[in-house]
């Protein structure tokens, strides 16, 4: 044993892994998300977009609101779907620790204890009379991984692990996000719904006015019906925002990990949210090595080539060494002399002649499922960049839209303010103020809208970056090692 161990070592030392070696794919050569002009955003009432710059963890401080951070905290702690993958990755990661014991010698003590008898046919006139024996003693075994097939196959595990790490941060992306955007959507149609109740104040005061109007001959009956119209119209306007409300806040209380009928959410309103003036905007580059879903694709295209390797090592013979050493006797009283001491030392080999092209078929299957992930992980980024892109523009849109609707609103108070000074001196009747009041409702209600779309596309431009990266649990032995 002492002669073979520098045997041993020498083919250890020389040992390598078949297979491709991996390697991370380079960054895609691409200086900006969009080839638009983004000049809205560069305005006065635009965001200023701060480039190289990555949201922080906890990327919803941004809007400076303690409701929404307090709800953040409580979900986080809470929901479930993050700890479903905290524990999947903490399964993954023993996984690694389980398959990184096939690269060490397997240890196993045996013992036994018989009662043999042989058959006269055995021995002839020498037969041995029946014979009690006892055996104790330990064995090693070990597959000489020269191929590098197992270090492969923990590889292959290990990114299966950070597959699932990735999956982790998706979660607490998707969670942080899902929160921020049930938030603002609370506030927005709470907004809406307090607009619109305004808005059918006025109607029904109007449609007053109209009917003692009529009833007094000054106006025909096509203005009370028009006037009855308005009204009804505008009445079917508000059980679509309750909807919308009730939906938002039993969303939150799942996010947040409570039965929606034991817990009620924050009552957020838009004043409580300030918009956040300077944005974070991530290097294309940076980009790549960031976000969760292109860093899960990554891992698979780590895992996937890998697999070749794994594939690869079968087609070369197992070997495999096994030592033993044990005290047997037919004496238990004498089963510790030195006279009982036994050893062996075995070597085996096992090489695949025909298999029917079993194992070359499977190394081609792995080496298209490698170059199918690798098409995957392009098109993922592809996505990415895609996606804020889409934001990008969607903020300058709502820089142009706010600014729009706030002309309208200054021009609906101007408006109402003359037809109140018209009224005030006789000029105009009633009616021409209740219109004029009842255009300023609807400008405030397209500002309420214009206002909250540009909180919640703010708050996707920061998820569509990243956000910010999630806790971990910590590391395996594996992974430390």
């Amino acid at each position: 044993a002492r002669r073979a161990a520098p045997l041993i070592g020498t083919i250890l030392l020389a040992a390598c892994s078949v297979g491709p070696q991996y390697q991370r794919p380079a960054a895609p050569d691409v200086s900006a998300y969009t080839r638009e002009s983004l000049g809205h955003l560069a305005g006065d009432n635009g965001q200023q977009l701060v480039s190289g710059q990555n949201p922080a963890q906890d990327w919803w401080m941004l809007f400076h609101s303690e409701q929404l951070d307090a709800i953040m905290r409580q979900a986080l702690a809470g929901n479930r779907t993050l700890t479903a993958a905290k524990a999947t990755l903490a399964q993954a990661r023993e996984v690694v620790n389980a398959s990184a014991g096939a690269l060490y010698p397997q240890v196993s003590l045996d013992g036994g204890a018989g009662r043999q008898k042989y058959g006269a046919e055995f021995g002839g006139n020498d037969v041995p009379p029946p014979y009690t024996y006892f055996a104790i003693g330990p064995s090693v075994s070990y597959l000489l991984d020269y191929t590098g097939g197992n270090s492969r196959a923990v590889e292959q595990q290990q990114a299966q692990a950070d597959y699932a790490a990735c999956q982790l941060q998706a979660a607490y992306l998707s969670l942080t996000g899902n929160v921020a955007q049930q938030a603002l959507s609370i506030a927005s149609t709470r907004a809406q719904i307090e607009a619109l109740q305004a808005l059918l104040a006025e109607d029904e005061k109007n449609l007053s006015l109209v009917q003692t109007a009529f009833a007094a001959g000054s106006v025909t009956r096509v203005d009370v019906l028009s006037a009855q119209s308005q009204f009804a119209n505008d009445q079917t306007l508000l059980p679509p925002l309750r909807q919308q409300l009730s939906v938002a806040q039993h969303a939150l209380s799942v996010l947040a990990g409570q039965a929606p009928a034991n817990w009620t959410p924050p009552d957020f309103a838009l004043s409580s949210f300030q918009l956040p003036q300077s944005l974070p905007l991530s290097l294309p580059s940076e980009l790549a090595h960031r976000r969760p879903d292109i860093l899960a694709a990554e891992a698979q295209l780590h895992a996937a080539t890998a697999a070749v390797g794994v594939a690869t090592s079968r087609l070369y013979p197992q070997i495999t060494l096994t030592a033993s050493a044990s005290q047997q006797s037919t004496s238990l009283s004498n089963l510790f002399d030195a006279s009982s001491t036994a050893w062996g030392l075995v070597g085996g080999l096992t090489a695949p002649l025909f298999d029917g092209g079993t194992l070359r078929a499977q190394r081609r299957g792995a080496e298209d499922a490698m170059h199918a992930a690798a098409a995957n992980y392009q098109h993922v980024v592809l996505q990415a960049f895609g996606q804020v892109a889409d934001v990008l523009t969607a903020l300058d849109q709502d820089s142009a839209l706010l600014s729009a609707q706030k002309n309208a609103l200054d021009s609906a108070h101007d408006n109402l303010t003359l037809a109140r000074e018209s009224y005030r001196y006789g000029n105009t009747g009633v009616l021409s103020v209740l219109d004029a009041e009842r255009l300023f409702q609807q400008a405030e209600l397209g500002y309420v809208r214009a206002q909250a779309r540009r909180y919640q596309d703010t708050a996707q431009l920061l998820l569509a970056l990243g956000g910010g990266t999630s806790l971990e649990p910590e590391k395996t032995e594996t992974e430390s090692r």
